[in-house]
């Protein structure tokens, strides 16, 4: 049994004023597209990243499409097995 899960859009995901939290999503701009996901503080975070809350939002971010970043493995640190 397959679970569908509604597409990633910036309104799922709530972004602190901080530019580094817990969390970073990248974007590619002018659509505003999540395109990678990183640990805060990550050194390949990219000028366009924004903090986020909460964890199960990148995780869903990751698990719908958007590219976990290789250097800092968000994936590996919310547990995402491919």
């Amino acid at each position: 049994m397959s679970v569908r899960l509604p597409k990633c859009s910036v309104s799922a995901l709530t972004l602190l004023h901080d530019p580094v939290g817990p969390w970073l999503v990248e974007w590619r701009l002018p659509q505003r597209n999540a395109v990678d996901g990183h640990v805060g503080g990550c050194w390949n975070a990219g000028s366009r990243s924004g903090g986020v809350k909460h964890d199960h939002q990148v995780r869903r971010a990751l698990v719908e499409g958007v590219t976990a970043c290789p250097q800092c493995l968000p994936d590996t640190e919310l547990g995402i097995i491919d």
